[in-house]
């Protein structure tokens, strides 16, 4: 049970690709450290940092970490303005209030 789930995980995280070479050590990008990157990166409209980001990690990986970061985001937001968070996501999304 448990070759499954180092299985999964295996391919839900992908070949990392390894940062610079520190001393000999090359560390890994991992998915939380690449979503970051890459949603900042978007958010300056910088096209090579977001292919960069893009990279380290699989595309399944990404997506999840992207999502969680929204989660997040969403969450310090409504908690900063004393709202919900379907309150802020429907403001941020420019959607009607429900």
């Amino acid at each position: 049970m448990f070759e499954r789930i180092k299985e999964a995980l295996a391919r839900l995280l992908g070949p990392a690709r390894a940062d610079g070479d520190e001393g000999g050590r090359r560390r890994p990008h991992n998915l939380f450290e690449a979503a970051a990157v890459y949603v900042s990166a978007c958010a300056e409209d910088d096209q090579e940092q977001i292919d960069e980001a893009a990279g380290w990690v699989s595309p399944e990986a990404l997506s999840f970490g992207v999502s969680e970061l929204a989660c997040r985001a969403v969450i310090a937001l409504a908690r900063e303005r004393d709202e919900s968070p379907q309150t802020v996501a429907r403001d941020l999304l420019g959607l009607p209030a429900a």
